[in-house]
C-alpha cells in the first residue's frame, strides 16, 4: 500500500515537472500587444495612515483615467472625507469595511467581501479601511484623486430634505 503511495507520488512530481518544463518553452508574448506586471514587480508605496498605494495605471495627480492598487492595513480606517469624482472599485482580497455620512463610526460600518464592486459616488461622504485583515482594492477614477475632509464640506440640503453633493474648495 505504500509503495503504491509512493508511486503516485512520484508520478505526480514528475508530471509537475514535466507541466514547469513545458511552461518554460512557451513563446514569448508580444510586449506591444500586452503589459504583464507580475505581483512580485508591483512598486508599493507607504501612504501613511495604515494604507499602502501602488499606481499601475495613469496619474492619480492628473487629469485622466487612473487604476491604483490600495491595500488597508488591519485596524486602520480613514476619517469622513469625499472625492471630487466617481471612483469604482473592485475587492480583490480581505473584508474592506465601508460607512458614510459625516459622524466617525467604525461600529457601523458594512463588511464588503472580496469580489464586490462599489461606487464612490464623487461629492459624498465616507470612511473605509480595514479591521481584522488586510483588504486590497483595486480604485478606478479620473484625477486628480483628491481627498478632501468632510469638515471641509458645508452641510446643505435640497428642496427635499436631502442631503447635496460636496464640492471641492
Amino acid at each position: 500500500m505504500k509503495s503504491r503511495k509512493l508511486e503516485w507520488a512520484i508520478a505526480a512530481l514528475g508530471v509537475g515537472v514535466l507541466i514547469a518544463l513545458a511552461s518554460s518553452d512557451a513563446a514569448e508574448l508580444n510586449p506591444a500587444a500586452i503589459a504583464i506586471t507580475l505581483p512580485t514587480h508591483i512598486h508599493w508605496v507607504d501612504g501613511g495612515g495604515g494604507a499602502l498605494h501602488a499606481v499601475v495605471v495613469g496619474d492619480p495627480d492628473k487629469p485622466g483615467l487612473y487604476v491604483e492598487l490600495l491595500k488597508w492595513t488591519p485596524h486602520h480606517m480613514s476619517r469622513p472625507h469625499f472625492h471630487p469624482h466617481d471612483r469604482y472599485i473592485t475587492v480583490l482580497s480581505g473584508t474592506w469595511w465601508v460607512g458614510t455620512g459625516r459622524t466617525y463610526d467604525p461600529d457601523s460600518t458594512v463588511a464588503m467581501p472580496p469580489g464586490t464592486f462599489v461606487v464612490h459616488y464623487g461629492g459624498q461622504i465616507h470612511y473605509d479601511g480595514a479591521k481584522d485583515t488586510d483588504a486590497v482594492l483595486e480604485i478606478v477614477g479620473e484625477g486628480p484623486a483628491t481627498v478632501i475632509p468632510a469638515d471641509k464640506c458645508p452641510e446643505s440640503r435640497d428642496s427635499q430634505g436631502k442631503t447635496t453633493p460636496c464640492s471641492a474648495p
